[in-house]
């Protein structure tokens, strides 16, 4: 098998139908949670033969795993998959919360950077001193707490964001301020700017 090949048969499960994009985004968006076959029919919307053959393909190919539990099939995303961090952040930056900043990235102000840390992507329980989401710029405070409403109301848990100005920012890197550089060390995928500028 030459490269082209193996390139292709590994990226084959990734380009994707309609049905199996929403089933990836229900399973990424839902780190080590199980659905059973009618539960991810009724979330992804889809006929259920489509979403069988969509499970059949997706277990085939390593990204998801089944189990028998009480008469019913379950179904959850592998974490030993090889593309799964990378789709995770896909993922993040095409649903929920990442997807809705850069889709209303016009009406949230000028925003220099906007990015989810791994905490957030993974969906681990936060503290106090976690932050989820950070937006530098000019930012439209109600229209992003707005958005960040309907992702707890989605995930079932707060989402802690900080919002800071271009200047507080850089002076605060610069200055290698521990609650700024904590942040960037947890960084888990850049929706706004460019992340070598953000993080160096």
């Amino acid at each position: 098998m030459d490269d082209l090949d193996s390139t292709a048969s590994l990226l084959r499960p990734l380009l994707v139908s309609k049905t199996r994009a929403k089933l990836l985004s229900l399973f990424l968006n839902n780190p080590g949670k199980i659905f059973y076959v009618r539960e991810l029919v009724r979330a992804v919307g889809e006929q259920i033969n489509a979403v069988r053959a969509e499970l059949a393909r997706l277990e085939k190919a390593g990204m998801v795993s089944s189990e028998a539990r009480a008469n019913r099939k379950f179904f959850g995303f592998r974490k030993d998959y090889v593309f799964q961090a990378e789709l995770a952040k896909i993922i993040a930056k095409a649903s929920g919360l990442g997807g809705e900043i850069i889709h209303e990235r016009n009406r949230l102000g000028k925003i220099k950077f906007a990015a989810l840390t791994n905490g957030f992507i993974w969906r681990r329980s936060v503290g106090p001193a976690d932050v989820d989401l950070l937006v530098v710029g000019n930012v439209v405070l109600p229209q992003l707490a707005a958005l960040v409403k309907k992702a707890e109301d989605t995930i079932g848990r707060e989402v802690n964001y900080t919002v800071m100005n271009e200047d507080e920012f850089t002076f605060r890197k610069r200055r290698k301020d521990p609650f700024v550089s904590g942040i960037l060390e947890r960084i888990g995928v850049v929706l706004i700017g460019d992340e070598e500028e953000l993080v160096r």
